[in-house]
């Protein structure tokens, strides 16, 4: 196959591209910044069409991954990056995908589990969840999150493309050992003393190991009779007090000290990021990729833990 992934220079799209090139696919990413992969790079501005598009027809699969990180400050030029980097790459892809001759059989667009309400009682699925936005006290920054979910997939669902199948991934966080990735980040925390419990430690984290991430990927693109809003996340979140404690065994660290949620707030001002990434709860479930008969490796966290320590150490 030909797959192009645009905005596929950061962790999530370094695995997928990775893994698929290892497979013998023909990889193209679609990068602002352009660098020596084993897979093709091309340059692209996230916005207007330019000679990239000449990519898009005849490809088989599109996954755009584009936007800016959000692991930030959401000052007000940060936010409106955050939205615009969403909603300008999506409705450009749109259009190259609807001039293209023959275009791609199947676009997966990458969406975000965050668009679901913050919520302990049970869990979000695509047929049952709650779309956030209404959760009363809610900070400021959890509902403009929400409101960058929602426009991201309103753009998306304005994209006319009769001729390809549309799947938006409502994805949790991948999990894989590379460096300035998640896991690398939680992990160098809490070999440092710092993986306690964050806040009251109820918050549920949803998370997919990178292996399920990949084989999910490779699922949906193989399945037609797929299309719509698709969770991207291992069947089992753990409330984050659980969540740190597997990771503390698996990573030996001895002890994790306990953050308060003040201190968490002091902390992500050094760090130039949110609390909302710690302390909102995402208790997303993979209904839809259950029911089509998707299998995952590491549905548990213990043990996709255990494999992604094993692996970082490496």
């Amino acid at each position: 196959m030909k797959i192009i992934i645009p905005g596929g220079s950061g962790q999530v799209g370094t695995v997928l591209a990775r893994a698929f090139h290892a497979d013998g696919h023909e990889v193209a990413v679609l990068s602002r910044r352009p660098e020596v992969r084993p897979w093709r790079v091309m340059a692209w501005d996230g916005g207007t069409l330019g000679e990239w598009q000449r990519e898009m027809d005849g490809s088989d699969v599109v996954i755009n991954l584009a936007g800016r990180s959000v692991n930030c400050r959401y000052t007000r030029a940060n936010r409106d990056e955050i939205l615009r980097s969403r909603i300008d790459s999506t409705r450009v892809v749109g259009e190259a995908i609807a001039k293209s001759q023959r275009p791609p059989r199947v676009w997966l667009q990458a969406s975000t589990a965050t668009i679901y309400a913050h919520r302990y009682d049970a869990p979000n699925d695509e047929h049952n969840g709650i779309i956030g936005g209404s959760e009363p006290d809610a900070p400021d920054t959890w509902n403009f999150s929400i409101d960058v979910a929602r426009a991201w997939e309103r753009a998306y669902d304005e994209a006319i493309t009769p001729r390809t199948r549309k799947i938006a991934l409502r994805s949790a966080m991948t999990m894989s050992p590379d460096e300035g990735g998640i896991f690398d980040t939680l992990v160098t925390l809490t070999r440092r003393g710092l993986g306690g419990r964050a806040g009251d430690g109820r918050q549920f984290i949803s998370w997919i190991h990178e292996r399920d991430f990949v084989a999910a990927i490779q699922f949906l693109i193989e399945h037609e009779d797929i299309a719509g809003v698709v969770n991207v996340a291992a069947p089992n979140p753990m409330p984050n007090a659980e969540f740190m404690r597997v990771l503390r065994e698996a990573c030996g660290a001895p002890f994790g000290l306990p953050a308060s949620r003040w201190m968490l707030e002091i902390g992500a001002v050094a760090m130039r990021t949110e609390t909302e990434l710690i302390l909102k709860s995402r208790r997303v479930v993979p209904t839809r990729l259950l029911e089509h008969g998707f299998r995952f490796v590491y549905p548990d966290w213990p043990a996709a833990a255990r494999d992604l320590s094993d692996r970082w150490r490496a």
